[in-house]
C-alpha cells in the first residue's frame, strides 16, 4: 500500500524551509513588491512552505507569481520570446518552439518514480530509493535557476468544483512550459486554496530546463515521488518531460485513484467525445489510446469534443459513470492531420483566431508551419527540429530527414474547436456509456468489438498490444501496453488491475447506466487479411462508424454476432452507418476481410497476455479465467471452421 508523506521529502531538505515563519521571511527577502502582495493573498501553509522551499532549492534570480490575468498571460509570451524558447510565425498568435533533437518525446530511461524501501512499482516502469534520488536532485537541481526567473503558476486539472478534479502548482524556469500550461490547464489562483480545501491535497511540479543544451542531455532526469505528490524535472525542454501537470500529475491520480478511490474512482489515459445517435441524444465514450495512436483523431470524429487525452471518471450519487477532462487544451501529434481526416483541426491550425505553439514543426520560408502527411504541397526547403533543412537532406547514417519530426505537435485551447462542448467546464462531468480500447495493431484484431460483460472489458484494456510511436525516445517494436496508461501506472500491476475489475463491476452502477466496454483497431492492414501492402485496411474517418455503432449497441438499437472475444457488428448495421454517417459504400467482401477471426493471431496473443501477467505478482485470477473462456472457444471455432473464420461461419455456429 503506498503511504503518503512516507520519507524525506527531498524541496524541503534541499529547500530548508520547515515552516510558515521562514517561507514568509524568505519571500520578503526574495520576492518584488507586486510579486509579495500577490502571494500575500495565499494563506495555506503547506502551499507557502513548497512554493518557498522550490525558490530556496533553485535560487532563481527573479520570482513572478502568475495569477492567471491577461496581463500576466501576455508576460509569460513575451519571456518566451525573449528567451527564445519560441519565436513568432507568419500567422497571428502562432509561436514555434523547438525541443533539442535528441529530445523528440519522453525520455522514459531517465524517467524514475521515487521508491521507498519495500516499496512497490510497477514492473514497467523505473525506480529510484529516496536516499539516491536525494542525492541525484542535490548534485543537479540546487541552484539550477541562478540568474532566471521563476514562474509559479497554481492550476486545476480539471473544472474548479468537480469530484475528480486535483489542483497543482506547476514552478518551472521555462517560459514555454508556462505558456504551454496556460493553454492546457486552467489557471485557478483566485480558486486554488478553496479547491485544495475542498479536496484535501495538491500536486507539486518543479522543472528548469537549466543550459538547455545538448551536452546536458545524459544529466536530464524526471523524477516522480508518489509519497509527497511532487515531481522533480531538469535538463530538459520536451513537454511531456517538463510540464508535469500533464503525465507526471497524471500519475499521481492514477495513484489516488487505485488507492484511495475505494472502486469508485479511475484516471485514465483517455479521449472524451459525445457522438450524436437517433433522435438526437447524445452518448459520451471515452477511449484509450497509447500516445500517438489516434486518440485525438477519435476525439475529433465526435460531435461533442471534451478532451483528447486524459479523463478522470468517478461513479457518482445516482449510479452513473462521470468524466471530466482534466485539461482544457490539446498538445496533439499533427503528422498525418490533414483536411481530409482532420478537418476541425485543421481550420484552426490554417486559419487565424486562435493561439497555436507549434513544436518541432518544419517552418518554411514564409514562416509557415508544415508537416508530413498534412495533404499539401510541401515546401523543399526552411528550417525544422534539426536546424535547416532542404528535400534530400540526410543524417550522419545516410537517412533521410523528414520535412518533421514525427513527435510533431500543436498545442491549442480545446475551446478553439468547432466542434468544442461547454460541457467540458461541467463540473458534474458527462455521463459516459461507452469505453474503448485500441492501440496500433496491424494484423489481429477486428475494427471493433463489444466486451460481453465489465470483467471482459477489462480485460480488453489489459491485453492492449501496439507497434510503438515516436512518443518515446528510443522506442521500438510492437510492445503491450496494458490501458494505454501503463507508462503512467506508478504501483503493482496487480492493483491497478484489480481496481479496474472494482470499478466497472461495482454494483454502485446503476442498471442502464453501465458502460459497455469495446476493442477498437483501425490499423489492420492490407497484407494482413489476404491482400498486399502496408496501407490500411480502411480509412480514418471511418472511426466514425466503429463509434456510431458502439453508440447504437450502448442503447439496445444494433444486434451482434457473439465471438469468444465479444460482440462483431452485422454487416447491414455497418453498410447503413458507412452511408449514413460518412457518406460511403461498405462492401460487403470488406467487410468480411476486416471481421472475420484469424484464429491463430488472436490465440497467440492470448498466449502472449497470459504468460506475461503470470510473471506477475497478485494479478486478479478473474484476468486468467476470462483469457481461459476465450482461449476454450477460439480452438472450439478453429476445430469447426479452419484458422479463419468469417462472420457468417460465426452465424452459423450460433
Amino acid at each position: 500500500m503506498l503511504k503518503k508523506n512516507e520519507g524525506i521529502d527531498i524541496a524541503q531538505e534541499l529547500g530548508g524551509i520547515q515552516n510558515i515563519e521562514q517561507a514568509q521571511a524568505l519571500f520578503e527577502k526574495r520576492l518584488d513588491k507586486e510579486q509579495l502582495s500577490r502571494i500575500r493573498t495565499l494563506s495555506r501553509p503547506d502551499i507557502l512552505i513548497k512554493i518557498a522551499n522550490a525558490i530556496a532549492m533553485c535560487d532563481p534570480a527573479r520570482i513572478f507569481i502568475n495569477t492567471g490575468s491577461e496581463a500576466d498571460r501576455q508576460f509569460i509570451r513575451q519571456l518566451a520570446l525573449n528567451k527564445g524558447e519560441e519565436a513568432v510565425l507568419a500567422m497571428k498568435g502562432h509561436t514555434i518552439h523547438f525541443d533539442l533533437r535528441e529530445e523528440q518525446g519522453r525520455i522514459i530511461d531517465r524517467t524514475f518514480y521515487i521508491a521507498n524501501p519495500d516499496e512497490k512499482i510497477s514492473s514497467l516502469a523505473n525506480k529510484s530509493l529516496r536516499d539516491d534520488a536525494l542525492v541525484e536532485v542535490r548534485e543537479k537541481m540546487a541552484g539550477i535557476m541562478s540568474g532566471a526567473t521563476m514562474v509559479v503558476g497554481l492550476y486545476i486539472r480539471g473544472p474548479v468544483g468537480a469530484a475528480a478534479s486535483n489542483p497543482a502548482i506547476e514552478i518551472t524556469s521555462s517560459a514555454y512550459v508556462c505558456h504551454s500550461a496556460e493553454i492546457l490547464y486552467r489557471n485557478a489562483f483566485a480558486d486554488f486554496e478553496k479547491e485544495v480545501d475542498r479536496l484535501g491535497h495538491f500536486y507539486t511540479n518543479i522543472h528548469s530546463e537549466g543550459l538547455n543544451r545538448p551536452e546536458d542531455l545524459p544529466n536530464a532526469r524526471v523524477f516522480m515521488d508518489r509519497s509527497h505528490r511532487t515531481t522533480y524535472s531538469f535538463n530538459c525542454t520536451y513537454a511531456g518531460n517538463t510540464l508535469l501537470l500533464k503525465k507526471g500529475n497524471h500519475r499521481f491520480s492514477v495513484d489516488k485513484a487505485v488507492y484511495e478511490g475505494n472502486g469508485r474512482e479511475l484516471a485514465e489515459h483517455m479521449f472524451i467525445t459525445g457522438i450524436e445517435g437517433p433522435g438526437g441524444r447524445v452518448t459520451w465514450v471515452a477511449g484509450a489510446a497509447p500516445s500517438g495512436c489516434g486518440k485525438t483523431t477519435t476525439a475529433m470524429a465526435g460531435n461533442h469534443f471534451v478532451g483528447d487525452d486524459l479523463a478522470q471518471m468517478w461513479i457518482d450519487e445516482n449510479g452513473s459513470v462521470r468524466s471530466i477532462n482534466p485539461e482544457c487544451g490539446i498538445f496533439g501529434i499533427v503528422e498525418d492531420v490533414n483536411g481530409e481526416g482532420d478537418p476541425m483541426l485543421m481550420d484552426r491550425l490554417r486559419n487565424p483566431g486562435s493561439e497555436v505553439i507549434w513544436s518541432n514543426v518544419l517552418i518554411d520560408e514564409n514562416g509557415v508551419p508544415q508537416w508530413t502527411g498534412n495533404g499539401e504541397t510541401l515546401p523543399t526547403r526552411g528550417r525544422n527540429f534539426q536546424g535547416p533543412w532542404k528535400k534530400g537532406l540526410t543524417d550522419a547514417g545516410g537517412k533521410e530527414v523528414k520535412i518533421s519530426h514525427p513527435n510533431a505537435r500543436c498545442t491549442i485551447s480545446s475551446s478553439a474547436l468547432a466542434n468544442y462542448s461547454d460541457k467540458a467546464e461541467a463540473p458534474e462531468g458527462v455521463e459516459t456509456r461507452v469505453i474503448t480500447y485500441s492501440g496500433r495493431d496491424s494484423d489481429t484484431m477486428p475494427p471493433v468489438w463489444a466486451a460481453k460483460n465489465s470483467d471482459h472489458g477489462v480485460v480488453i484494456g489489459a491485453c492492449i498490444v501496439s507497434a510503438a510511436t515516436a512518443t518515446e525516445v528510443g522506442a521500438s517494436g510492437v510492445k503491450r501496453a496494458p490501458w494505454a496508461n501503463a507508462p503512467f501506472i506508478p504501483g503493482a500491476l496487480g492493483d491497478y488491475m484489480k481496481a479496474q475489475f472494482d470499478f466497472f463491476g461495482n454494483t454502485g452502477i446503476k442498471d442502464g447506466k453501465r458502460p459497455i466496454l469495446a476493442g477498437l483497431n483501425y490499423f489492420l492492414t492490407h497484407e494482413a487479411r489476404g491482400g498486399n501492402g502496408k496501407k490500411l485496411l480502411g480509412e480514418k474517418k471511418d472511426v466514425k462508424v466503429w463509434l456510431g455503432w458502439l453508440e447504437r449497441r450502448a442503447h439496445g438499437d444494433v444486434d451482434a454476432i457473439e465471438t469468444p472475444i465479444g460482440f462483431i457488428p452485422r454487416y447491414e448495421d455497418l453498410k447503413t452507418l458507412f452511408e449514413t454517417l460518412i457518406q460511403k459504400p461498405y462492401p460487403k467482401n470488406l467487410y468480411d476481410r476486416q471481421f472475420s477471426l484469424y484464429v491463430d493471431n488472436i490465440l497467440a496473443r492470448n498466449e502472449l497476455q497470459t504468460t506475461a501477467y503470470g510473471k506477475e505478482e497478485n494479478i486478479p485470477r478473474l484476468l486468467f479465467d476470462v483469457l481461459q473462456e476465450q482461449r476454450d472457444g477460439l480452438i472450439a471455432l478453429k476445430t469447426k471452421f479452419g484458422p479463419i473464420v468469417t462472420p457468417e461461419q460465426l452465424l452459423e455456429g450460433a
